[in-house]
């Protein structure tokens, strides 16, 4: 098993490299320049100015020495100065955004657990019952519904119209008058239109994908020789059903990772969320290199140990699987 891991971290780094080969590419030939837009809405600018701009931001060299300075940079643990007006570092930048978009994605995740493995799972064992239907018409719906249309809908029916729950930011205005439960409190009335928004698209997917594998799952012969010998059906289905089917959703768990980081760009945006998934779309609509690449090499990094620990856990979650 070390042996694997070990051997699996190796081939990563070529991977990595290559991505961000790919990413920094991509973004340097994307349309606009940061130097542009800083200096655009400047009636003093000149070219002098924008010489001195692409100088200090070291764009003025070929697009080959600004990677290896980059990577030479990222080398010594160094993500860089932000392009924005504040020019802060990457890193002190993304450490400001990372727990918000953590707990938002760890909640997310949790109901998603909790919520989707046991809909698939009754789904296939009382197949076209009522149930099954119905659960069939909200996952259709899941992945119907645009993310950020679903969130402006639930913002104007329980924020504008009932009033119940705040519609932006993660705290009120007198958050810091308040009690420590008050705070809490408050907390919670923030979170629950983000968390819920960014489950439901995966709750639609995880239940389905649960359904159909357990339906695969207890047509096969070792499940009939479980009933034969006389087991409950709660035993074949719970002991020896259910852990064959939790495969493929450990896949899918296990590509979950980036995004406990990365964040949704949609909900973070739509909700005034200060996240990661905000940061991201403010980089790259300012053309902030440096706070781009920092992100997508975070979320790199998380999708390969992502598929690292999907690939482990398979061999945890079924005995048959070997690696090596």
């Amino acid at each position: 098993m070390l042996k694997y891991i070990l051997k699996r971290i190796f081939f990563m780094i070529p991977l990595l490299l290559g991505i961000t080969i790919i990413c920094f590419s991509v973004m340097r030939l994307a349309p606009g320049s940061p130097v542009d837009l800083e200096t655009q809405m400047n009636p003093k600018s000149s070219v002098e100015m924008k010489e001195r701009l692409k100088a200090l931001y070291e764009l003025d060299k070929p697009i080959h020495q600004q990677y290896w300075s980059w990577l030479k940079k990222l080398s010594r643990g160094d993500l860089g100065i932000s392009f924005a007006s504040d020019h802060r570092p990457v890193a002190a930048k993304i450490m400001e955004r990372i727990p918000i978009t953590i707990l938002l994605e760890f909640l997310s995740l949790l109901i998603i657990i909790a919520v989707a493995i046991p809909i698939g799972v009754l789904s296939a064992v009382h197949q076209d019952s009522l149930f099954d239907k119905i659960t069939g018409v909200f996952v259709f719906i899941g992945f119907a519904v645009p993310t950020f249309w679903l969130a402006l809908l639930m913002m104007i029916f329980f924020g504008i119209h009932l009033g119940w729950l705040p519609i932006s930011g993660l705290r009120s205005l007198n958050y810091e008058y308040l009690t420590p439960w008050g705070q809490f409190v408050d907390l919670v009335k923030h979170l629950v239109l983000p968390v819920f928004i960014s489950a439901f698209g995966g709750l639609a997917g995880l239940s389905r994908y649960m359904r159909a594998n357990m339906l695969e799952v207890i047509r096969q012969d070792y499940i009939m020789t479980a009933r034969a010998k006389g087991l409950s059906e709660r035993d074949v289905i719970y002991k020896h059903a259910l852990r064959n089917a939790l495969l493929p959703a450990i896949t899918i768990l296990g590509l979950s990772i980036p995004g406990l980081i990365g964040g949704s760009v949609i909900f973070e945006t739509v909700f005034a969320i200060p996240g990661m998934g905000q940061l991201f779309y403010m980089a790259v609509m300012a053309r902030d290199y440096p706070t781009v690449m920092g992100i997508l090499l975070i979320g790199a990094i998380l999708t390969l140990v992502g598929n690292l620990i999907a690939d482990v856990s398979y061999a945890v979650a079924d005995p048959r699987i070997r690696i090596s």
